[in-house]
């Protein structure tokens, strides 16, 4: 009894998800839903604005080398704990990966304004 329930839900919910399916099939290329939106109004200008993909890799290295910054904060709590010789050696390892980062990003070009 219990396998035949289970037999009939399954069917029944298989149903229901192809009468859906069936039932919702849009037309891919309507205009209306490609254009962009305007408070009902046709756009003046194209909603598609060339994207500037220097200023985006300047964006995302600012931001890699803000997290990284914030990353050495707790290096200074560090200085009461540990001898100082180690915390020069843990400060000046952590820095010598930054520059050697920017180093990489300024060597492949990114940091290049070209306009």
């Amino acid at each position: 009894m219990i396998q035949i329930i289970g037999i009939l839900t399954f069917l029944l919910s298989l149903l229901i998800m192809l009468i859906t399916n069936i039932m919702s099939k849009k037309s891919i290329n309507e205009r209306e839903k490609k254009s962009p939106f305007e408070c009902g109004f046709d756009p003046k200008t194209s909603a598609r604005m060339p994207f500037s993909l220097q200023f985006f890799l300047i964006a995302v290295i600012f931001l890699i080398f803000d997290v990284e910054i914030t990353l050495l904060l707790p290096l200074i709590l560090t200085m009461k704990i540990t001898s100082m010789m180690v915390f020069f050696l843990i400060s000046s390892l952590f820095i010598m990966i930054l520059i050697m980062g920017l180093y990489h990003e300024w060597n492949q070009g990114a940091l290049n304004w070209n306009i």
